[in-house]
This record gives C-alpha cells, sequence and structure tokens, in this order.
C-alpha cells in the first residue's frame, strides 16, 4: 500500500504529545507539554480549536462525545467534545496519570499512573472505581479488552501484565521489557493494543519487534520485524478491521503489516527523524495519524486496510504503479471480486464504508516468495486505473474489464473516480493584523496606528484600543454588548463589526472621534441574511464586504455611498488614503493553493479602478496570511510560506518578492507576525512567535525589524549584492513618483538621496565591469545611468584604456542628451510660441555639433538639470576631477553675447563647475570631459605646444586640427588647470582685438539665435512645410514644428548630415575663399603634432576659427 506521507505541522511544544480520532473521524484531536488539546478539522487546518486543560498534558482518549485526559496535576479529567467544556474529574492519583483509555463502548476509562497504579473507572459515575496493584514501577500503558473482560498493563519494572477486571488479579505476566526507574528513563513507552472486535491477540512492542500474544493461552504466538528497524518499537496501533497492524519506533519509522501473513507492507520515514510517541487509525481505516517528541503533526493518506489478502496487496502494488503513469487497461480477474465486495475506494481517499464484521475466511492467503516486501497496495474500484504496461501476475490472463465486473459491484466499478489534482478547501475571510476569533483574548487589529484587543471571557466582554501616537487621542475602553467580532482603526475613527444572528441583523458600528460635533458614533443595521465578512478605513470613508458579495461605501460620518458587487467571496480588504485594496475568491484552488483575485480602486475625486481582478500571487501550496499597504502607500501581501511581496506600480502592477520571513526563523514551527511595512526607511515590522503563527495578547509581544532582500541570483558575489541593492532601492523608491502624481508632497531631500545612491551603485557595477572587460555590460549599465553620470562613464573608461567604449558611452551621452531635450521643449510649450526658430535650430545643433553657441549649451546640460532649467549662457572655470554626484551651486548669466571663435570639434557634454562671470567681451573657454587625465607614456600632445605659443605676443589659433571624430571627442588631453588659465586669459585678449562685428552690444539670447545662419532642420522644414499642412491643413506653427522634428528624427544620420552641410553652404559663402589660407595653417599644425594616423578633411569649425585669426 504505497500510501502518501504528508508533511508534518506544528502542533504544539516541544515535548511528549499523544493523538487520537473522533468517533466518526471528522477531527484529529492532539495533545502536548502546553496544557492545550487541540482539535483539527484536517492537517491543513490553521485554525485549530485549542481546550486548555492544565500545565501539561500526557495522554488524550476520545469516544461518545467524552474527552479524557491525563493530567499533570495527578487528576483524568473530562471534557465535552466538541464544545470542550469541563466536565469533571474521573479520578485522582498521588503523582502523573501516564496514559489513559477507553474500552470499546466508551463506558470504562482506565488510567496508568506513575505511582504503580492502574483504575478503572466508570464515566457516568465516577465513584465506580476499580484499582489494580501490583506493579513496581510507574505504570506505561494501558489496553482494555474489546470484551471488557481484560485489561493489559505495561510498567517500567519490565514486565507486561494481564489483569481479569472483574476479580482484579494478574491472570499473565510476561518479564520481557527493558527495566527502567521512571517513565522519562524508560526505552520506549511500550503502548499496547488488544485486536479490535474479537480480541484474539495482544500486541506488545519489545526492542525491535512486536509480540503477539494469543488471548486464550497467554503464549507468544507470532513476532513481527523488518530490517529497516534500528531502533526500539515505541508504540502499536490495530486498524479498524483488525487485520493489519501499525508501528511507529524511535528512531521515526513507520511500519504496517499484515499480520495473517506476517508481511510489512509500507515502510515509511519521519521526515526529519523524531521519536513517534502517538499513533491513531481513522475509523474508516483510510489513514493514520500520528505525533513525534518535538510536538509535531502528521498523517499517512492512501491507507485501506480491509484486504486479508497478500496476493492482493501484490497485484494491487502494480495497480498502483499504472495508476501513476495514467495509462488504462484492464487487469481484473476472478479473485478481485472479493476485494471489490468489501468496497474498497481510491487509494487517494478514506473507505466509505467501514468493516463491521470480522471475516475469519483467510484461505485464499498466497505466498510472497519473490515479491517485494515493501511495495503494496489494494486495488481500486474504478475500472481505469489500470496500465498496459505493468507487469502481470504469473497464470493470471489479461482479461477485459467488463468480463471481469459481477452484477453485483456494477454501480462500483462503473463510479468515475477523478485522477487530477484535487481542489482545496478556500480560506476564510480574515482581517489582516488579527488573530483568530475563538481566542478569548485576542488582537482583533494591530496596525500602524495602534491595536485593537478584544476580551471575551466569563469576568469581561469588552475592547480596548490603544494608540501608538496619544497625540492622536487617547485610549479607549469600550464595552462589546454587541460581540464584535471585527475591527479597523484610522486616525479618524474606529470601526468595529459583527456578524448576525436568528434573531438580530449584522451591525456596523463606527466611533468617529476626529469628529468635531458632540455625535461621534453611528450605527448601521445590514438587511436580514447579510452577515459583514471584512471591513477597513481609509482617508474619509470607510468600506464593509458582506456575505452577499457586495462592497458597500460609507462616509466616514455614516453616509451610504456607493455599492458594487464582487465576483466571488471576499477573503480581506485594506484601505490606505483613497485607495481600497479587496482581495476575493476568483475560483477554486487546486493541490493546495488559494485561486484569490484583487482589486484596487482610487476613492478620490477621480474615482478609477487601477487593477481589474488579476490574480493574486502566492507561494505553492499556502494561503493569504496578510495583506495592507506600505505606510507610504503602496499595496503588500504576504503568504503562509512567509513571502513578502510587493507591488511594482512602474512594471505594470506587477508583484515582486522582497522578503521571506522563514529565513529568519530559527525553528519549523517559528513564524513572524506582520504588523507594518515600511519602504523608508525599509523596514518589515513583525512580531516573532515562538511555535505559533500568532502571538499572545499578554505579555505585550515585542516588536522585531526585518530587512528587505530581493532574491536575486549570486548574491555571495560582489556584482549579485549590488544589482540587488540598486533594484531594491528602484522599487522601494518608486512611491515617490506614485505620491507626487497623486498630488501628495514627497521628501525632494529623499528622493534625491534615494536617487545618488543609485547611480553611485551604477557607477560601481560600471566600474566591476570595465575591471573583467565586459564592455557590452558597461554599455547596459550606462543606458540606467543619468546623463551626468555617463559623463563620468566616459572618463573612466577613457583613463582605463577603453577608447571603443569611450566612443559608444559618448554616443549614447549624445542620445541622452538628445531625450533630454526633447522632454525639456514638450514640458514647455510656450517656449515653441516665443521662438521656434530657435527650438529647431538647437535640435540641429545637437545632431551635429557644428555651432560655439550649440557646444556650450550641451556642456550646460547637466548643469541645468539641477538649476531648474536656468539659462545656459553662464560662464565657469574648469574643474578637473569632477565629482557629478555633487551639487552645484548656480552662476550668474553672462549678458554679452558668444564668441564666434571656436576650437576644434570637442565632446560636447562636458559637465564643469560654474566660475565668476568674465569681460562682457568674451568667455573662456570650456575645458573637455576628459580635460584632467594625464598621458604620461606617450608624447607631449599638440595642445601642450599650443599653450607654450600662447605665453607668446603673438596670436595665433588655440585649435589643433582634430585628427578624427574619436580622437575630436575623445582623446583632446588638456595641460594643467594653470595652463589652461593661460589658454582663457589668451582667448580673451583674441576676443578684444576681434572685428567690431563681433563685439556688438549685449542683446538677448532670443536675437542671437535669430541671427544665426539657418541649420538643417530649418532648411528641411522649409521644403517639407508644404507637405505637413498637406497632411495636417489645421495645424499651428507649433504643430507644424512639433510634426516636422519628429519627421525629421526618422531620416537617418547620413541624410540629417546632408541636410546641415547644405545649409552651411547657404549661409557661409565666403569660406571657400578662404580655403587655400587655411589649409597652409592646418597642414602647420599637422607637422607639429607629428601624427602619424590618417587625417581628415578640414573640420568647418576648425576653419572658422582658422579664418578668424589669420585675419589679423
Amino acid at each position: 500500500m504505497p500510501c502518501e506521507r504528508k508533511p508534518m505541522r506544528y502542533g504544539h511544544s516541544e515535548g511528549h504529545t499523544d493523538v487520537c480520532f473522533d468517533d466518526e473521524g471528522k477531527c484529529i484531536v492532539t495533545c502536548g507539554s502546553d496544557g492545550d488539546v487541540r482539535i483539527w478539522e484536517s492537517l491543513d487546518d490553521d485554525d485549530p480549536k485549542s481546550i486548555n486543560v492544565g500545565e501539561k498534558v500526557y495522554s488524550v482518549a476520545l469516544k461518545n462525545g467524552k474527552l479524557v485526559t491525563a493530567v499533570s496535576n495527578n487528576t483524568v479529567q473530562i471534557h465535552t467534545f466538541p464544545e470542550g467544556d469541563p466536565d469533571g474529574i474521573l479520578t485522582r492519583f498521588t503523582t502523573n496519570a501516564n496514559h489513559v483509555t477507553f474500552n470499546s463502548s466508551g463506558s470504562r476509562v482506565a488510567a496508568g499512573s506513575s505511582d504503580f497504579i492502574v483504575k478503572i473507572v466508570e464515566v457516568v459515575d465516577s465513584s465506580q472505581q476499580k484499582t489494580l496493584r501490583g506493579h513496581d514501577a510507574p505504570v506505561l500503558s494501558v489496553a482494555l479488552d474489546p470484551s471488557d473482560e481484560f485489561l493489559a498493563s505495561s510498567s517500567c519494572d519490565g514486565s507486561v501484565s494481564v489483569w481479569s477486571i472483574e476479580s482484579q488479579t494478574q491472570v499473565a505476566q510476561w518479564e520481557i521489557l527493558q527495566k527502567s526507574s521512571d517513565v522519562s528513563n524508560a526505552k520506549a513507552l511500550c503502548r499496547l493494543a488488544w485486536q479490535p472486535r474479537s480480541g484474539k491477540l495482544l500486541a506488545v512492542p519489545v526492542d525491535l519487534t512486536v509480540q503477539l500474544y494469543d488471548r486464550k493461552t497467554w503464549a507468544h504466538v507470532s513476532t513481527l520485524s523488518d530490517d529497516l528497524i534500528t531502533q526500539v518499537v515505541n508504540v502499536v496501533v490495530w486498524s479498524p478491521c483488525g487485520k493489519f497492524l501499525a508501528a511507529g519506533t524511535v528512531g521515526g519509522n513507520l511500519l504496517i503489516w499484515d499480520v495473517e501473513a506476517k508481511l510489512c507492507i509500507e515502510r515509511q520515514k519521519h521526515e526529519k527523524g523524531f521519536t513517534v510517541c502517538g499513533m491513531a487509525w481513522h475509523p474508516s481505516g483510510g489513514r493514520i495519524a500520528y505525533t513525534d517528541t518535538e510536538g509535531c503533526l502528521g498523517l499517512l493518506e492512501g491507507v485501506s486496510p480491509s484486504s486479508p489478502s497478500s496476493s492482493s496487496t501484490i497485484q494491487s502494488t502494480k495497480a498502483t504503479a499504472a495508476k501513476e503513469k495514467n495509462d488504462y487497461d484492464d487487469l481484473f480477474d476472478e479473485d478481485d471480486d472479493r476485494m471489490l465486495d468489501e468496497g474498497m475506494s481510491d487509494t487517494r481517499s478514506p473507505v466509505k464504508k467501514p468493516i463491521l464484521e470480522d471475516d475469519d475466511d483467510d484461505d485464499d492467503l498466497m505466498p510472497a516468495t519473490g515479491r517485494p516486501r515493501n511495495r503494496g497496495s489494494f486495488l481500486d474500484d474504478d475500472d481505469n486505473s489500470q496500465d498496459p504496461g505493468s507487469v502481470k501476475l504469473d497464470g493470471v490472463p489479461e482479461e477485459d474489464g467488463s468480463s471481469a465486473i459481477l452484477p453485483v459491484v456494477g454501480p462500483a466499478v462503473s463510479r468515475p473516480v477523478y485522477e487530477g489534482p484535487m481542489p482545496t478547501q478556500p480560506q476564510r475571510a480574515f482581517q489582516p493584523g488579527s488573530t483568530p476569533v475563538h481566542l478569548m483574548h485576542r488582537f482583533m487589529m494591530w496596525n500602524s496606528v495602534g491595536i485593537v484587543r478584544g476580551y471575551n471571557d466569563d469576568q469581561d466582554n469588552a475592547i480596548d484600543v490603544e494608540f501608538h501616537d496619544t497625540a492622536i487621542h487617547h485610549a479607549m475602553h469600550l464595552t462589546n454588548t454587541l460581540g464584535h467580532t471585527m475591527a479597523d482603526l484610522s486616525q479618524e475613527a474606529v470601526m468595529l463589526a459583527c456578524e448576525g444572528t436568528d434573531e438580530l441583523a449584522s451591525k456596523i458600528q463606527c466611533l468617529h472621534f476626529s469628529c468635531w460635533d458632540t455625535h461621534k458614533d453611528w450605527i448601521v443595521d445590514l438587511p436580514k441574511g447579510e452577515d459583514v465578512r471584512a471591513l477597513c478605513l481609509g482617508q474619509s470613508w470607510a468600506a464593509v464586504a458582506t456575505s452577499a458579495l457586495m462592497v458597500r461605501l460609507f462616509s466616514i460620518g455614516g453616509v451610504q455611498k456607493e455599492i458594487f458587487s464582487l465576483p466571488g467571496a471576499v477573503v480581506c480588504m485594506a484601505g490606505h488614503g483613497e485607495q481600497l485594496l479587496i482581495v476575493y475568491h476568483r475560483g477554486t484552488g487546486f493541490d493546495g493553493g488559494q485561486a484569490l483575485g484583487l482589486q484596487l480602486l482610487q476613492l478620490g475625486s477621480k474615482r478609477r479602478q487601477v487593477i481589474h481582478g488579476e490574480p493574486l500571487p502566492l507561494s505553492q501550496k499556502s494561503y493569504l496570511a496578510w495583506m495592507g499597504f506600505t505606510a507610504e502607500g503602496t499595496p503588500c501581501c504576504i503568504d503562509s510560506e512567509g513571502v513578502v511581496r510587493l507591488l511594482n506600480r512602474t512594471l505594470g502592477n506587477t508583484w515582486t518578492p522582497v522578503c521571506n520571513t522563514r529565513d529568519s526563523c530559527k525553528s519549523k514551527s517559528d513564524h513572524y507576525w506582520v504588523v507594518g511595512v515600511h519602504e523608508n526607511p525599509q523596514q518589515l515590522r513583525c512580531i516573532p512567535c515562538k511555535g505559533s503563527r500568532f502571538p499572545p495578547t499578554l505579555p505585550r509581544p515585542a516588536v522585531a525589524v526585518l530587512p528587505f532582500n530581493l532574491p536575486y541570483c549570486q548574491t555571495t558575489t560582489e556584482k549579485g549584492q549590488m544589482e540587488e541593492q540598486y533594484w531594491r532601492s528602484m522599487l522601494f523608491h518608486n512611491h515617490y513618483g506614485f505620491l507626487s502624481s497623486s498630488g501628495y508632497e514627497i521628501d525632494s531631500e529623499g528622493q534625491a538621496q534615494a536617487e545618488k545612491e543609485q547611480q553611485e551603485l551604477l557607477m560601481k557595477m560600471f566600474a566591476l565591469s570595465c575591471k573583467l572587460e565586459r564592455e557590452f555590460r558597461c554599455v547596459e549599465l550606462a543606458e540606467m545611468m543619468t546623463h551626468s553620470v555617463v559623463t563620468l562613464a566616459i572618463r573612466y573608461a577613457s583613463r582605463s584604456r577603453r577608447m571603443a567604449l569611450a566612443q559608444r558611452l559618448s554616443e549614447l551621452a549624445l542620445e541622452k542628451a538628445n531625450q533630454f531635450q526633447e522632454e525639456e521643449l514638450e514640458e514647455e510649450e510656450p517656449a515653441y510660441q516665443r521662438g521656434s526658430r530657435q527650438m529647431s535650430s538647437r535640435q540641429a545643433q545637437v545632431e551635429n555639433g557644428c555651432e560655439e553657441e550649440e557646444e556650450e549649451e550641451e556642456e550646460d546640460y547637466p548643469q541645468e538639470e539641477q538649476m531648474d532649467g536656468e539659462e545656459a549662457t553662464e560662464t565657469r572655470k574648469p574643474r578637473p576631477g569632477l565629482n557629478p554626484f555633487k551639487k552645484r551651486g548656480k552662476s550668474p548669466e553672462r549678458p554679452s553675447p558668444k564668441p564666434m571663435s571656436r576650437e576644434g570639434r570637442v565632446n560636447p557634454f562636458k559637465v564643469s563647475g560654474a566660475g565668476k562671470s568674465s569681460s562682457p567681451a568674451g568667455q573662456p573657454r570650456t575645458t573637455n570631459v576628459l580635460d584632467s587625465m594625464t598621458m604620461s607614456s606617450r608624447k607631449p600632445t599638440p595642445l601642450g605646444s599650443t599653450s607654450k605659443q600662447s605665453k607668446a605676443p603673438v596670436l595665433k589659433p588655440l585649435a589643433p586640427k582634430p585628427k578624427s571624430k574619436t580622437q575630436a571627442t575623445l582623446l583632446q588631453m588638456s595641460v594643467s588647470k594653470g595652463n589652461s588659465k593661460k589658454l582663457e586669459d589668451s582667448q580673451t585678449e583674441a576676443e578684444k582685438v576681434k572685428p567690431a562685428p563681433v563685439a556688438t552690444p549685449p542683446a538677448s539670447v532670443e536675437n542671437i539665435e535669430n541671427r544665426k545662419p539657418k541649420t538643417g532642420f530649418q532648411l528641411w522644414l522649409e521644403e517639407n512645410r508644404k507637405s505637413i499642412l498637406a497632411d495636417n491643413p489645421d495645424f499651428e506653427e507649433v504643430d507644424v514644428i512639433k510634426e516636422g522634428m519628429g519627421r525629421f528624427r526618422t531620416l537617418s544620420a547620413e541624410e540629417r548630415l546632408s541636410w546641415t552641410e547644405r545649409a552651411k553652404g547657404e549661409s557661409d559663402p565666403k569660406k571657400r575663399k578662404r580655403e587655400d589660407e587655411e589649409g597652409k595653417v592646418n597642414d602647420q599644425m599637422e607637422s607639429d603634432e607629428g601624427s602619424a594616423k590618417k587625417k581628415k578633411p578640414l573640420d568647418t569649425s576648425a576653419k572658422l576659427s582658422a579664418f578668424a585669426f589669420n585675419k589679423e
């Protein structure tokens, strides 16, 4: 019978435990050293009913609605079942009772104690007791014969005795156990068991075996053993039919024998190897419950104990293997009718019809020679569970399924059996931040505002409200006359609700303590038959979900507002500000999972639904344990496996796992009960619960803070750690954008600090990738950087001698500058009306880099970004070693026009500090991003020689001829700061001796731009304006420019360059006249540079610069 071992679950605190089933097998009852008796509806019941009966409970027995326990106060108590009400004390001992058991009818209880005495007490009249004396040490266990004639007991004195109940004398005794001084020192509990119904055999666990004694002769008749048993057998239990015997060992082994065949048909191992100290067989025989000395409860499913035949065991082994392959065939033969006739069912489910009488006709036993002893099950009663690929029994013909089915068992065979995943019981509605309702003292709500406690005992039925910040309101004590079971707390009100009864309707009560009038509470009755399932409070609103699959909205003052229906039964709700979060069942879950849906609504002035019923992700075989918002307003959920997930609004409202509380738990039975989540600082505030899922109200639990940790790969490496830190920072600072878009004030300093932290992490990852020579990865990281940090990356790449990478980063910086300008132009729409020509001119100049003004404007972009769009016509001093993460001060605007002279083409995205204003006639040259770098291992650059020439009184061109695009952008190395200053002074003097038209009086930026030559875009727009207007006749000038810029960007780089060259040709026809003269100057510069590389045609800016100085 290959049965399924379910995962163990925590039941009690560490120590001895015991287990039993109720008469119908609907509940599992356990007891433990914590003094509690717990009633479990199933192994997955996360909210079992708990009855505290004493300090410690050593044994439990249940029959006919009477729950009997052996308690550490030397008494045997009785409680009603399932209510758990005390029903008196059956008997007392002078020390602890170690074991209690009922007889088969439930009329008598036997108990064995550490004072060497065994007592038999009548349940109806506890005064009628019989005392058995004769053991010389504490009694380990007792067992009553099914016919109420004998009682068997085992003791620490090493003996097993059989007593006559009527005469109260010993009739048999075997000295077969190892002696010990006390139960705590005993090698085994030696739980005895009589064979059900007939009581023919007495099973006694002895060392590594189970000995069977005959009732008639008290002789040893059989021994059950197995090679798997390596430690002492602790407890044995018979199947309800009396044909199988299960045993649990100190080493955690679970075994099942076919007693007649003496064959071990099932072997299982405790998942952690703990001692099995309690076992109980389900009344129908389909499952076995067991407990261990660590307080955990386990279950063996699919045990079908009604077949008397070992041959059927072997045959059904093959049938079970066939079922796993999901292939079907007919392997029925004439021997199967017996099994089908006994009412066997699928091994996945318990037997529906327990065996009520003992079958002694075991003539069909078959020798198990050559068969695997550890494989076995029972044939299913359907014709769709067989596999054509399984091995056939020797000598058994393969027949058609119809020929094997007799009319007697026709209905059972024709019944379809579902073999797919099993549906999961839907979880009940709950209030996040509350403990189970059945507790007498419980937390009704614990959130970031305060704590609501409920007390429901014999003395008081009240509610206490406590605020974390007493400035909000003082603590309140409320009398709970209506029996409220649900609560929520906000900074404005306390909301309470109770379910309805046959006489009273379900009620909602709100205490609006922030109200400015004298009437601070209101009560609403729901319609008859409609009960409150969940409630929550928001900013000036309240919401209630009901059993009618509806959500009712109220104002905080009690005005009824909208009502809408839910697609399924509500699970929980949460509110924060104007946001309402609703979780409901969108379907049936399977294989232990829940199928939950989620709705997120905005209840502000613009009401809308943000999330439209998308599935809520949970861990496998888990349920929702907490749902709510962070303190900053981001939805967050936690499942029963401890996984915390946060809504990522920037990734299409997906859920990102940010923490697993199980990683911080020391034991499997420990949990964390969440009370709040904060994004800034990143904190998960929760209460550690040892051996439980929720905390007690007293003593007041201490709140712990857990860190967040996204489950990224390879977080032990430096790369993985920085990736996790970066994306965690991105995720936990998304709330700034949401809050600002919702109209809330945000902490600008905190946002700036977060952005700085993210960019620093990107730069560290960039440096690490450079060291690892991962240049493609470097570019990917640079794409996530801001424009100012890309310039720093360019500098780092150049210093690392990675010129190809620096070139690609320079192109990337150009794209980012374009994007930044486009966004700026779109945001400042009036700028189009003030000067559309200026905007289009700037766009073309950014793309082609052919104007001095454009170069200086682009150099200002990082500065503009930090100075709130101040005009880029300011002067600065070059500042090597620039830190792009440092804020810079504003610089005064320069009132003079920009100089028309220009050096060779340089990197237009240099970041420099703001300097003092220069003279109105000119502006110092701004240095390149790479200015502070030195080339010690190479020849002096031509710029160095040029700076020397600048000391002479003769004026010469300051810019050498650029050799190539890459060199012009990246390889210009400047001299030291002192030499740069001399360059600036030289250039200023050159500006002063320029012709008069250049030194015109100061004019506005707009006039300067309007006098500039046409750009490629302007020329293209003039020729294509008609086509744009033809396509869009309603366009105004601003719309035409927008459309034109969009179309111009779609052109290839070559086409845009050709338009720019055409614009240059039309605007400056005098350039060709100076071509020869400029050629001579450039030849001289080339010889000074001593470059061996291939020369590129003259750059237009360089020609203009040479022309300006040669004219003197």
